[in-house]
């Protein structure tokens, strides 16, 4: 990956001493059983960054003014362990820099080493996975860090809501918690509310793409039908920023195609969209020096 600052911001908002928030991307691919290519992401990500408008309409603001430093990607690729402890150390060591922390992947893995940062650093902490698959196997394919077990560790550690899920091992329902559980097949009116009712003050979240309909994104590894759309979608980030404390967050299974750029964008708007909630909503409200 080429170093440039994230969506061509200019210098002075990407330092990481000013910058409130970090963007570490985790290229790795290394256990993806279906189409590869989410090592990928990150830069596909960050070229249609560059692409997009940057005053967002819904929350009058301009976000990257509160500073968004790229930091250097997480590259380690000798196993998924030695991956998953490389995402689990820089991610911590930014956290304890008191930095607003994401990730953009790479395959959903790297989410075990970003919630068990974020688990020792804060206290009741809620993990919310938008995602279609349920990915809560204890091993797979001889290894514990494997994409399909990315929640595994947060089932039996954190308070797991599970948002959109529509396929699954039969070997999973015995590690989940189906009263917070929302199917993709049994979302119901008001089922954000209930959601956010089951999570504690601070909150994770981590998004598969596949958790969105292919027919807005198609571009992921293991793309289901019947998935979420983009203004529901929208509306629940939405209202968990405005009542829960989102402590950070992580982005993954971008499988970029060359020939289909609607996706990239989708993932790129999203991610800008969540930091603009947060610092809409939350405890960012300091002026900035050049507004």
């Amino acid at each position: 990956m080429n170093k440039k600052n994230y969506a061509g911001i200019p210098d002075k908002y990407s330092r990481i001493d000013d910058a409130k928030v970090v963007l570490i991307p985790v290229p790795y691919d290394g256990t993806s059983t279906w189409q590869k290519g989410s090592d990928k992401g990150p830069e596909a990500f960050l070229e249609a960054s560059e692409n997009m408008e940057l005053y967002d309409i819904e929350t009058r603001s301009e976000v990257y003014k509160k500073g968004i430093y790229l930091a250097p990607p997480v590259t380690e690729n000798s196993s998924p362990e030695k991956m998953v402890e490389a995402v689990y150390k820089t991610t911590k060591n930014y956290i304890k820099q008191e930095k607003f922390v994401t990730l953009f992947g790479g395959e959903h893995s790297i989410s075990i080493g970003s919630i068990r940062a974020f688990n020792e650093s804060f206290e009741d902490l809620t993990v919310v996975q938008l995602d279609a698959h349920a990915d809560l196997r204890p091993e797979y394919e001889g290894s514990t860090c494997n994409h399909a077990c990315a929640l595994h560790e947060a089932s039996k550690k954190n308070n797991l809501v599970q948002v959109g899920i529509r396929s699954m091992d039969v070997s999973e329902v015995e590690h989940m918690d189906e009263n917070q559980v929302y199917f993709a097949h049994d979302l119901y009116e008001d089922w954000q509310e209930d959601a956010i009712g089951q999570m504690s003050p601070n909150v994770f979240i981590t998004i598969d793409l596949d958790a969105f309909d292919p027919s807005i994104l198609p571009s992921t590894g293991t793309p289901e039908p019947g998935g979420l759309f983009w203004y529901e979608t929208l509306e629940f980030l939405k209202m968990m920023f405005k009542k829960k404390n989102v402590v950070g967050f992580d982005i993954v299974e971008l499988c970029p195609n060359k020939n289909e750029k609607s996706s990239d964008f989708l993932a790129a708007k999203l991610y800008y969209k969540m930091l603009s909630y947060k610092f809409k909503y939350q405890n960012y409200n300091e002026e900035d020096e050049d507004e």
